[in-house]
């Protein structure tokens, strides 16, 4: 049981989007990952394996230099969508907004090339630990910008790249040390 003071607002009502809500705006597709948080189990994960597989597919042939300019792109028209998406759901932070976890896996996958199999696979749990049990600063940054409008589309980003920060210092450190 969650203890209120009278300046805590009540929680938000959790609104569970459709096919339907994914379809009525542009917003919507991004936001919630092209359906992938539209999970009923663990959209987060079902976001971070949607992003593993786009980046595989299609973002390890671009070269750096369009990777250098589609992150912070991807970033913009992420911020926009969460934006909008948290708006129309009425809800400040949705977990099937997963476009946080795409761009920030995105980002790890891309500054940890090149990384085999094995090396990506540890990063998604890594980032998966980092971004759902949300330990130290992932927290810090969680609660640094909450509510709706361009600063609650910001927040629902940031915890996320902080999370891929701790990732990719836990690679670092490791590379440092072996």
């Amino acid at each position: 049981m969650t203890l209120r003071t009278p300046s805590t607002p009540p929680p938000l009502p959790a609104r569970r989007p459709s096919w339907q809500f994914m379809q009525s705006h542009p917003a919507h597709w991004i936001a919630l990952g092209f359906g992938s948080g539209l999970s009923r189990v663990a959209p987060g994960t079902a976001g971070t394996l949607w992003a593993w597989l786009t980046y595989a597919l299609v973002l390890t042939h671009c070269s750096d230099a369009l990777m250098f300019w589609l992150m912070p792109a991807a970033f913009v028209l992420g911020w926009w969508a969460c934006t909008l998406t948290a708006r129309h759901m009425d809800v400040a932070d949705p977990g099937s907004i997963v476009w946080d976890e795409v761009l920030a896996f995105w980002l790890v996958l891309w500054l940890l090339e090149p990384a085999g199999f094995w090396q990506q696979a540890l990063a998604f749990a890594l980032f998966r630990y980092f971004d759902a049990a949300k330990p130290g600063p992932v927290a810090w940054a969680d609660g640094l910008f909450k509510g709706f409008g361009w600063r609650g589309g910001l927040g629902i980003l940031w915890d996320d790249l902080v999370a891929a920060f701790c990732t990719l210092l836990v690679f670092a450190l490791w590379r440092i040390i072996v």
